[in-house]
């Protein structure tokens, strides 16, 4: 579900046409729904009203100050991986107390800081990071409040950069170990046992991972409440989103398409799960980032020339790799159209930007209607690992972000400029200028 489609032709963003965000404040453009984050939480929490729980998005999917807000306003806590990300729900409003602290390379600073500000829990990712959050507590006086993370050792079936809860991965501590080491942490006395974690990939489409996974923790959290009293079981996140409208079935327009019978919801992520919690008596932690900030986003992109090589046409846009990198890095699929419905025949076509890497592409051989200079294109569900994964290769400056709800917007991040991006930089004393 999102909030872009086409209106007599047009493409919108809830009641806002694109095209006239584009002609005010020019490409590469991001574009948020603020309805669409609120629904897919809500959704999620709706499905999960059986259990005592909590949802904490995770902050490095989209760490937009403004989205941020818009969930934090919904009563969400945060899943945060570094000093940064906390110190940005803190501006947005986030509520420290309701974050937990995630991330196999936590600094002592880092430590320092997440308890000054009372954070809800450490996710503790190994024995090491045991030991130095009880040094840094004990420093302080404080009791710091600690989940160890399990590694479950299940296959999650998603692509290998993203998988986290196999023993091939670095993250976590093996299914068999915890038990000793749970031992050993309750002997320190600066450390409070708060609950147990565990996360085993992003980008699942499929239930019967989470399903398993939390087959096999379950008894263990079970015992651990037992015998420490830990208070939740955290399950992670990893929910997925459609990019590829192949993978569902319905109407022919992509806008109307529903999801495919197989694909998991929030409702089939529920009547699979629930039932395995509710006897546990634990508050439920999930951590999603992807499914709720996903779909909600698009970037909009110019273009620039057209060229037809051997056999190759190519579109080349003004967005590039280092505004999104996700088709770069992972070979993901986003899902492509004009601003303008087109008809007529399509062509086999490369959509690349201009950076000096042959990995610049969106695209390749996929079916587009025929385009010419000067056209928009959407490239949907860029609201997760987009901008937030940018960069300023090439010396490119990072595009502005907009967010829209019903027929407002607000720039909530301004187009950089140029020289912002060496503004930190400076000649060394013996270079003459």
């Amino acid at each position: 579900m999102h909030d872009f489609k086409y209106v007599h032709g047009e493409l919108y963003c809830e009641n806002v046409p694109v095209a006239a965000l584009v002609k005010r404040y020019g490409t590469p453009l991001y574009i948020y729904s603020q309805n669409t984050l609120e629904q897919h939480f809500r959704k999620l929490d709706k499905a999960l009203a059986g259990l005592d729980h909590l949802i904490c998005y995770a902050v490095k999917a989209n760490s937009n100050l403004a989205v941020i807000r818009v969930l934090a306003d919904l009563g969400s806590g945060f899943d945060i991986v570094s000093q940064g990300e906390l110190m940005r729900v803190q501006t947005a409003g986030g509520n420290p107390r309701q974050c937990v602290f995630a991330g196999v390379g936590k600094t002592e600073a880092e430590i320092r800081y997440a308890l000054e500000q009372n954070i809800y829990c450490f996710n503790v990712e190994s024995e090491a990071e045991l030991q130095r959050i009880e040094r840094v507590a004990a420093r302080m006086k404080r009791r710091a409040p600690v989940a160890i993370r399990v590694n479950p050792n299940v296959e999650a079936h998603t692509h290998a950069k993203i998988t986290t809860g196999t023993y091939e991965n670095k993250f976590g501590i093996a299914f068999e170990q915890v038990p000793a080491l749970y031992a050993r942490a309750s002997k320190l006395k600066h450390l409070h046992l708060r609950g147990v974690q565990m996360h085993i990939g992003s980008q699942l489409t499929e239930v019967a991972p989470f399903r398993q996974a939390v087959e096999k923790v379950a008894p263990l959290a079970a015992a651990l409440k037992q015998r420490y009293g830990i208070e939740f079981f955290s399950i992670g996140g990893g929910l997925g989103i459609v990019y590829d409208p192949a993978l569902a079935s319905g109407q022919p327009e992509w806008w109307q398409r529903p999801q495919a019978k197989s694909l998991l919801t929030p409702a089939r992520y529920a009547e699979a799960l629930v039932p395995l919690l509710q006897p546990l008596g634990l508050k439920v932690l999930i951590e999603p980032g992807r499914f709720i900030v996903g779909n909600a986003g698009i970037l909009v992109t110019r273009v620039e020339y057209l060229k037809r090589t051997g056999r190759k046409n190519f579109v080349i846009v003004d967005a590039a790799m280092n505004d999104l990198i996700r088709p770069a890095f992972y070979d993901a699929f986003h899902e492509i159209v004009p601003l303008r419905k087109k008809s007529g025949a399509s062509t086999a076509t490369d959509v690349v930007g201009p950076v000096c890497e042959s990995g610049d592409y969106f695209c390749k051989d996929r079916p587009l209607p025929r385009l010419k200079e000067g056209d928009y294109l959407a490239l949907l569900s860029a609201g997760a690992y987009g901008s937030v994964m940018g960069s300023n290769y090439n010396s490119r400056p990072r595009p502005a972000e907009i967010l829209v709800t019903g027929k407002r917007h607000a720039v909530v991040r301004e187009a950089e400029a140029l020289p912002a991006i060496w503004q930190n930089e400076k000649l060394a004393p013996w270079q003459k200028r």
